[in-house]
């Protein structure tokens, strides 16, 4: 896709509020999109991702503790990990989450989807750019008084 260049000035003058709530927005709502098409929200998938990734470490509590400050939609977690259990997606045994191999068919069937997002959101753009980009933003909210650490 053609897009239009423009100065460093111009640039600079530009709202960065503005430009990054807009990609945010853009990156979340593909993805979200993506996720819907088997069915599962962004907290399902990184339900999934956590459990996957830690096996035998996350509980409800544990993961809803982990997963509460990168939620912006008021997620109820009982419910997510009640419907992964349902599914069959996920077991329950003496309070410890763990995927089942139809749960790492989904979060990997997930994983896919999502890959063809950022695939084509990094298009045209050089991967020093991106990390510059991340490592700006993450500045910025550091100097706003946020965390600025990469996640864990």
């Amino acid at each position: 896709m053609a897009i239009k260049e423009y100065s460093q000035e111009q640039l600079a003058a530009q709202p960065i509020g503005w430009w990054s709530s807009e990609a945010g927005r853009r990156v979340v709502g593909a993805l979200r999109e993506r996720l819907a098409v088997e069915d599962l929200t962004q907290p399902h998938w990184w339900t999934l991702n956590h459990v996957a990734g830690q096996p035998g470490r996350w509980t409800r509590a544990g993961l809803t503790e982990r997963l509460t400050p990168y939620d912006d939609l008021g997620t109820d977690f009982t419910a997510v990990f009640d419907d992964l259990v349902a599914r069959g997606w996920m077991t329950e045994e003496a309070g410890v989450l763990t995927l089942t191999e139809e749960g790492e068919a989904g979060r990997v069937r997930a994983r896919e989807r999502n890959r063809r997002v950022h695939e084509r959101m990094r298009e045209g753009i050089d991967p020093a750019d991106y990390a510059t980009t991340v490592d700006v933003l993450r500045r910025m909210v550091a100097n706003l008084g946020g965390n600025g650490d990469l996640p864990d």
